[in-house]
């Protein structure tokens, strides 16, 4: 693997773990697709730094289990705002 693959990984795993971010969000910070993302976290840093990897998947499974709850807020307030 790249040398800059590498410390791509490592990077998306900590700014999620610090930040708790969600998947499109690290995406659209690092520039990348949201599907690079979920591969540096699941399947590369498992590889590189098993322990680091486990946390991030932590936070990620956490967003993953309200996304539904940020979805119906999201809908709420866009039509709060059309017909307020």
């Amino acid at each position: 693997m790249k040398d800059y693959i590498e410390e791509r990984a490592v990077e998306i795993a900590s700014y999620i773990i610090e930040t708790k971010s969600t998947v499109r969000q690290t995406a659209k910070k690092f520039g990348i697709s949201k599907s690079t993302v979920h591969k540096d976290v699941t399947e590369r840093l498992v590889q590189l730094n098993p322990t680091l990897a486990s946390q991030a998947r932590v936070v990620l499974d956490v967003n993953k289990q309200e996304r539904h709850i940020r979805g119906g807020m999201a809908t709420r307030e866009k039509y709060l705002h059309q017909h307020g």
